[in-house]
């Protein structure tokens, strides 16, 4: 989803966006002390004590740093309340501290918290989604938790405050009420209860700092594979500055400095100038402060961005990263591994042969040879030491190709502006059967990213008839679609919008083979209500 001084220029509160105003991401938070003083000041006017419960509502429930920040906006939007930059903050941090997430109750979910909305929820109850997850995804009630009191409250809340949901939910066919205020609470307050062991551990678990210097690898869509450094200093309590250098796949180099706090013991969130840019971080820092993980991207465009794990250096030598991802049978290729203490011997797996080529202590570049006829599967790396397993994919073929992202929707919107165009970064993903010799099963061996050809059509007889393509938008030929113009168009069939419905289409080269994977993609409007988690 704050060091001493506030920037001249707020960004988005949580590395992320409020309807109701905007907060500098490194406004000056206070000490605890300090700021249940100011919970008790700002909240306690209208949530009372509660005998061994503390403030009424606010401790019964527990939420993420970006859960916290959308209830302290909806006080500030509904009722009234007045909160400086600073004070808001300091009450966030409070909360998510004391009322957090432990990690493991937020896995599986960070997709809402990183902004990555390419994939279809999978729901832990059906009942549960049919109920509640028609309006908001079902992520967002897996990621609170409450006591099954304030689970009925909630639902009382939903009434009072959107009195059409029952017809919203299509829920005239059963008894609807009954189900969201006496069904709902007690599944909910058994699945998502408040008390869990989890939480109780984590809050007896001792908080590891960041600081340091970290050995940084990820991914972009549309640029490839990256690796660096970065160095994360502290500013105060749980505040830091960071420092990264990233070089990519594709030549290109980039600083990225900025600040960063950290929220329930591990959840990163920052604000970063990335080359001209400025990004957002979200990430997770691993119980014993040896990792980072999560995803970064450009505010209000969450599209644009890029995935990133780093390992903190130290004595432990470690393998992060091996690029490229994959090696032909009976071919050879330069193979890099990125890690951090890399010495000893190198080993790609059987069948692999490697020749050192280059070596630092973060980079060992080698040449590989697979053996003609080599098993096909994944193999476990290592230099010395050090071991990552499933670091590298043997293949003879490249049996199909996937699309990614997931789901592919854009949405038309003004090229300077409140609301930006929201493009699609396609990429190809190449596969092998595996032993099976079934694509979509559980054994395929996902290879890697791979160049693709690309090209976009109509996606249906209708949108051939409106001309979809024309209007909707266009593709690069590195794979980047950006949507049309927002507003009605005079020069469309019945003036309508740039939308449309269309077919974007992949073609990787095997050798001599070509191998092809179409999928669709939506074009739509702008999304006017974008809540921090959806």
């Amino acid at each position: 989803m704050r060091p001493h001084r506030a920037f001249s220029t707020p960004v988005r509160p949580l590395a992320l966006s409020l309807a109701v105003s905007a907060i500098p991401l490194f406004a000056y938070a206070d000490p605890a002390t300090e700021a249940k003083a100011l919970l008790n000041a700002k909240c306690g006017v209208c949530h009372l004590p509660v005998e061994n419960a503390g403030l009424n509502r606010i401790d019964q429930s527990r939420r993420t740093p970006e859960g916290w920040d959308m209830t302290i906006g909806r006080m500030v939007a509904a009722h009234g309340v007045r909160l400086t930059a600073d004070e808001r903050l300091t009450l966030v941090k409070y909360l998510a501290d004391t009322n957090g997430l432990a990690p493991e109750e937020t896995a599986g979910r960070r997709y809402l918290l990183e902004r990555d909305f390419t994939q279809v929820e999978t729901p832990d109850d059906k009942h549960v989604a049919e109920t509640c997850a028609r309006c908001h995804s079902y992520g967002r009630i897996a990621l609170q938790r409450r006591t099954q009191e304030d689970w009925r409250k909630l639902a009382s809340f939903h009434v009072g405050q959107f009195p059409t949901i029952e017809i919203q939910q299509a829920g005239r066919d059963r008894n609807w009420w009954d189900i969201a205020s006496q069904e709902m609470p007690k599944v909910l307050g058994n699945r998502y209860a408040f008390d869990t062991q989890a939480w109780s551990t984590w809050r007896e678990h001792k908080a590891v700092a960041p600081t340091g210097n970290w050995r940084v690898t990820g991914h972009r869509p549309g640029w490839g594979f990256y690796e660096g450094t970065a160095t994360v200093s502290a500013i105060g309590t749980d505040r830091y500055s960071i420092s990264m250098q990233m070089t990519y796949a594709n030549g290109k180099h980039e600083i990225a400095e900025g600040k960063a706090v950290v929220f329930t013991g591990y959840e990163w969130r920052a604000t970063v100038k990335q080359g001209n840019q400025a990004f957002q971080q979200v990430f997770a820092l691993s119980a014993d402060g040896q990792h980072l993980k999560g995803r970064w991207f450009e505010p209000g465009v969450d599209a644009i961005g890029g995935t990133l794990q780093a390992a903190r250096v130290g004595d432990q030598p470690q393998i992060v990263a091996v690029q490229p991802t994959y090696l032909k049978a009976g071919a050879s290729q330069k193979v890099t591994l990125y890690g951090t203490g890399l010495t000893g011997d190198v080993a790609l797996g059987d069948g692999v042969t490697a020749k050192v080529v280059e070596r630092s202590p973060d980079k060992v570049v080698v040449e590989a040879s697979a053996a003609e006829g080599a098993k096909v599967g994944i193999r476990e790396v290592g230099v010395g030491a050090a071991r990552l397993q499933a670091g590298l994919a043997v293949y003879d073929t490249v049996d199909f190709i996937t699309i990614e992202p997931g789901q592919a929707m854009a949405r038309v919107g003004a090229n300077k502006g409140a609301m930006p165009k929201v493009p699609v970064q396609f990429e190809a993903v190449a596969y092998s059967f595996g032993p099976d010799g079934k694509p979509g099963t559980d054994d395929d061996i996902r290879l890697g990213y791979m160049p693709a050809t690309w090209s976009v059509d109509n996606g249906t007889p209708y949108a051939t008839s409106m001309d979809d393509l024309q209007f909707a938008g266009s593709m690069d030929a590195n794979g980047l679609f950006m949507p049309g113009d927002a507003g009605p168009n005079p020069a469309r069939k019945f003036h309508t919008n740039n939308a449309g419905d269309l077919k974007v289409t992949a073609v990787v080269s095997d050798g001599d083979r070509k191998v092809e994977a179409s999928k669709p993609l939506v074009v739509t409007v702008q999304r006017w209500n974008d809540p921090p988690i959806r």
